[in-house]
């Protein structure tokens, strides 16, 4: 895997917006109880990791997290421990809690199991899916034009990233769908923080072809697209030099 460096520039960042599929898991709960309130400090910070607005190596301090959602450092421990356990970030004694910063081993390692759960699931999909699977994946495909026409960097992420697990979801297998999102949310850490537009528009015409194949129910070549996107997906990963600024990441909107 080639790792290039990016050139030191600030995104524009803006305030958390969950998605209605979000990246990371719900729980159906009394709202304003603190398993509730750490899982929405939980799915914040996990969605600005996919969303590449979070990055590598950037301080999660306790008191400013519990300042920005207004809870106590306990709950908001509650929710690091789970982001520790789950490989996003790291809690160390000394340094505190950071979001993970991959190694290059750890990276192909992650696309290594990507490209084994992956090949496996799409040859599956190409024998089971309906036309009604296949007609949502369209509508999916057309978000996704529709956020790389537009420049909207962390929607056009987000949406890439959903098409393999609602690819997983339509083989009613929960468990693969949530190891994807998982190997998924880590590999937005190895991957870039800013994507061009060439190389998001470049995906979104890979899932285009994978799609196709699929709906000529043409399994080799749908194992084929899946295997050659997923390659080219882990070529253009990048290292980040800069951090973001926490307090604008992750505070909700009022």
């Amino acid at each position: 895997m080639q790792v290039q460096a990016m050139p030191r520039s600030t995104p524009a960042l803006s305030p958390i917006r969950p998605s209605r599929k979000s990246v990371s898991r719900t729980v159906a709960v009394t709202r304003g109880a603190p398993v509730d309130t750490a899982q929405r400090i939980i799915e914040s910070i996990t969605t600005a990791i996919v969303e590449r607005r979070l990055m590598p190596g950037t301080k999660l301090a306790e008191q400013k997290i519990a300042d920005i959602f207004q809870v106590s450092r306990t709950i908001v421990r509650q929710a690091l421990h789970q982001l520790s356990r789950d490989k996003l970030i790291t809690l160390e004694k000394a340094r505190g809690a950071r979001v993970a910063q991959p190694s290059i081993d750890e990276a192909r390692q992650v696309f290594e199991v990507r490209h084994m759960l992956e090949l496996s699931m799409i040859r599956r999909a190409a024998l089971e899916l309906t036309p009604d699977h296949i007609a949502r994946l369209r509508d999916h495909l057309d978000q996704e034009r529709a956020a790389v026409q537009r420049t909207d960097v962390p929607g056009r992420t987000r949406l890439l990233a959903d098409f393999h697990v609602e690819l997983a979801g339509m083989l009613n297998n929960a468990t693969l769908a949530d190891i994807l999102r998982e190997l998924l949310s880590r590999s937005s850490l190895i991957s870039l923080m800013y994507q061009s537009a060439h190389s998001a528009e470049h995906s979104y015409l890979e899932h285009v072809a994978i799609v196709d194949a699929l709906e000529r129910r043409d399994a080799r070549a749908a194992v084929r697209l899946m295997g050659e996107h997923l390659q080219h997906v882990e070529h253009h990963l990048q290292t980040l030099p800069h951090v973001s600024d926490l307090s604008a990441v992750l505070r909700p909107e009022t």
